[in-house]
């Protein structure tokens, strides 16, 4: 289930602009597809978090690799949200919520517009319990 800002809300135009890489990001986990993944992302881009108290850090052709094209059997019931999105001038910063499962994911991006459009920059996640 994609899900873009919360429809109460009231979003500037730079702030809509700077939600499409991350409407594409949630594109490619409904789609379990790196190709929506790697237009959303720069490709300098790393995703990292702590992982039972280990720092890891993937670049994007690793986690990448990680896309089969086969979309979650719960994948009706997921859901993605933005929760906030703050912007100033060609950088921002993004929360975004993912329930899949058993699992509950926070992510921060770091976002900058390119000469392509806006894109993520990196991603740092911490995985809880649904």
């Amino acid at each position: 289930m994609l899900q873009t800002p919360p429809q109460n809300s009231t979003l500037s135009p730079e702030q809509l602009a700077a939600c499409a890489p991350i409407e594409l990001y949630f594109a490619g986990h409904a789609r379990d597809d790196a190709g929506p993944m790697r237009q959303a992302f720069l490709p300098s881009a790393h995703i990292e978090s702590m992982r039972e108290g280990v720092f890891t850090s993937w670049p994007l052709d690793v986690y990448c690799e990680r896309f089969k094209g086969q979309p979650a059997a719960d994948e009706t019931h997921r859901q993605r949200r933005i929760d906030w999105i703050e912007v100033t001038g060609n950088a921002a910063c993004a929360r975004v919520t993912l329930v899949h499962g058993a699992n509950t994911f926070v992510d921060y991006f770091v976002l900058l517009q390119t000469e392509q459009g806006w894109k993520i920059a990196n991603k740092a996640f911490q995985a809880l319990p649904t």
